[in-house]
């Protein structure tokens, strides 16, 4: 039997804010409590959406309650969040989003404040005016956490806006279609007669599609015989400029899901391909990438930042560097992010992705090629991270990302071409 919708998402957005979990873990957990799949679907648009738009919620809430519900009441407080977001941002009609929040309410033993929790609602039903944001603080305005806005504007001064309200749109769906399966053409035709609209925003990029509107991927044709994979229009660049050939010995240093693994073998899959990441669970979806694509690689647990554990005497013709970053590419796609992650963990990211470039380096054959890549728009982990290496590394150059792409780095924002934020730059080692 399914469990309250609303509950379910009052609890998963608490463990996000205040415990510090992952929205798609705990989503993903949430969603098996219910049956119907537009039960779950709802699920999502309230999680993400009350994510998208915490501060303003926030501030409703202090427009209306005297002071916010605390310790073991926090998950009725997100319910309250809940509620005014089917109010304000979902068709969902008024009586039916104060109802069913109401009786959320009772599944969360909070019997006690279904009263308080219905008089909040049905103010704000009387007083639209109370999302009126015009004079508040910027990180209300705009849904983001101060740092975050700060970074921006300082590194992007003319278009930090525009990138914190694409941050506020939903993330399109991009299909990689697997060529070792089926051909762009074919399954564009698979997908139009199941009335899916879809187009090709790259011509270097044939096998990359953008769907005109989101859907269940698992319906889609050809999911389980692995003609497709779900991976944005961003990401999938990296494989592409990365350039591997049959034969190449490839190294992807920090792979976990899988994604750009198995591009390289859709595009050269007589490469010898070494999978790396330091988290075994992560890994597991590796695995079921391939198998389902009917990929091979070899897949190993290993630290990228510490090579003499796992690397032994192999060089490489190719290394994918995507190394763990602050995420702040992907928010739009990820909304929980920009309340995850702190202003204090950037300053680590950056000298994890120093070590990890330093002792990769020394992997890569003479005349080889790296190609460095992360999705975040910060410089700091990205165009300065590439600049500081080269002025250690003589023997490192700078080269054009491919054929097509004729720029030495390429900063990708939220929302461009509707693809992710993303930051790639190629390296070739030069011989002394």
């Amino acid at each position: 039997m399914s469990k309250n919708l609303r509950a379910l998402a009052a609890t998963a957005c608490y463990q996000v804010v205040d415990q510090g979990k992952s929205l798609s873990e705990v989503l993903q957990k949430a969603q098996q409590e219910l049956d119907s799949p537009l039960d779950k679907a709802l699920l999502q648009e309230i999680c993400f959406g009350v994510m998208r738009y915490l501060p303003q919620l926030e501030t409703v809430c202090q427009k209306l309650m005297d002071k916010p519900l605390v310790k073991h009441l926090r998950p009725l407080q997100f319910l309250i969040y809940v509620g005014l977001y089917q109010l304000k941002f979902l068709r969902v009609p008024d009586h039916a989003a104060i109802g069913e929040t109401v009786e959320a309410a009772r599944a969360l033993k909070g019997q006690s404040l279904t009263g308080l929790i219905n008089a909040i609602l049905r103010s704000v039903q009387r007083q639209p005016e109370v999302f009126d944001f015009s004079q508040a603080p910027l990180a209300v305005q705009y849904n983001h956490p101060g740092w975050i806005i700060q970074q921006l504007q300082q590194a992007y001064p003319e278009q930090w806006q525009q990138i914190l309200a694409e941050n506020q749109q939903k993330a399109p769906l991009w299909l990689r279609v697997n060529q070792l399966r089926t051909t762009p053409e074919a399954y564009l035709a698979a997908l139009a007669e199941q009335g899916i609209a879809a187009s090709q925003p790259f011509d270097y990029l044939p096998c990359a599609l953008l769907l005109e509107q989101a859907s269940d991927v698992t319906l889609l044709p050809g999911y389980a015989e692995g003609w497709f994979s779900v991976q944005d229009g961003a990401a999938q660049h990296a494989a592409y400029f990365l350039g591997a050939r049959n034969k190449d010995s490839v190294l992807d240093a920090c792979c976990a899901p899988g994604g750009k693994t198995c591009h390289i073998l859709e595009l050269a899959p007589e490469a010898d391909v070494l999978a790396l990441d330091k988290d075994p669970r992560r890994l597991d979806r590796v695995y079921d990438n391939l198998d389902r694509l009917g990929l091979d690689a070899r897949v190993m647990a290993a630290d990228a930042a510490d090579p003499d554990d796992w690397a032994g005497f192999q060089t490489f013709d190719r290394i994918l560097l995507d190394v763990p970053c602050s995420a702040t590419g992907v928010i739009r796609r990820h909304p929980d992010i920009r309340w995850l992650r702190k202003k204090t963990d950037i300053a680590p990211l950056v000298e994890l992705q120093q070590q990890i470039l330093r002792k990769i380096w020394p992997l890569l054959k003479p005349d080889a090629e790296l190609l460095y890549a992360t999705c975040s728009v910060l410089p700091e982990e990205n165009l300065q991270q590439i600049q500081a290496f080269l002025a250690e590394h003589p023997d490192a150059k700078l080269i054009p990302l491919a054929a097509s792409h004729s720029q030495l780095h390429w900063q990708i924002l939220p929302g461009q071409q509707q693809m992710d934020g993303f930051f790639y730059a190629k390296l070739r080692k030069t011989k002394r």
